[in-house]
């Protein structure tokens, strides 16, 4: 069955979507206070009762949009759907739709270890099935059109959040509150390995 092929830009438009619901989802977590709220307490109170779930929101917004801009430049490269790599990007969707769920748990639970925890394996979830599928595209790409270069590029972004998210959920355990914080290496990391590869790649060029 794995020989059958399947429309690409069928695929990638229902990926695109299931994304753009996913990330209006996470809004909902943020809860819309009362008048009743409003009228009796200050309103820099209804906003400070509000900043874990604004957390939430910011924190699985730009995660969602980076695994988002890294799908979006692997399907460049991808020129057809085999049945494999279908299911494995079906997986990655499904770990992409458990997110809201996560993050709620996460809000719910703000300064608990367990939420937080599972919040990083969802997380971690995701990033493992964008690392399978983009190393299933490298190894079928007969026409030469994935270079060696970018998908290491690629790939090491890739492990730079699944390591960032297994540590937090690590560190959650010892020192609850840092774990909190330790997302913000994912970007810092980002910048060094970007402008690795892009010399690299100047380099080549």
């Amino acid at each position: 069955m794995n020989h059958l092929s399947f429309d690409t830009s069928r695929v990638i438009n229902f990926s695109d979507a299931v994304f753009s619901i996913v990330m209006t989802l996470l809004i909902l977590e943020v809860a819309v206070p009362t008048g009743r709220e409003l009228g009796s307490t200050a309103f820099g109170e209804v906003l400070s009762n509000r900043i874990p779930a604004f957390i939430g929101l910011f924190v699985s917004f730009l995660v969602s949009a980076l695994y988002w801009l890294g799908h979006l430049r692997l399907m460049k490269f991808v020129t057809e759907f085999d049945n494999r790599l279908l299911w494995l990007n079906i997986f990655f969707l499904l770990s992409v739709v458990l997110l809201p769920f996560s993050t709620a748990m996460y809000v719910n639970g703000f300064g608990l270890a367990g939420p937080f925890i599972f919040y990083c394996l969802n997380l971690t979830l995701i990033g493992v099935l964008n690392l399978l599928m983009m190393r299933y595209v490298y190894r079928m790409d007969h026409d030469n059109i994935f270079p060696e270069l970018e998908y290491k590029w690629f790939r090491a972004r890739g492990i730079n959040v699944v390591a960032i998210w297994i540590i937090a959920a690590i560190c959650a355990l010892i020192f609850p509150w840092i774990s909190r914080f330790i997302f913000l290496m994912l970007f810092v990391n980002q910048i060094f390995i970007d402008r690795y590869y892009k010399k690299r790649m100047r380099v080549i060029v």
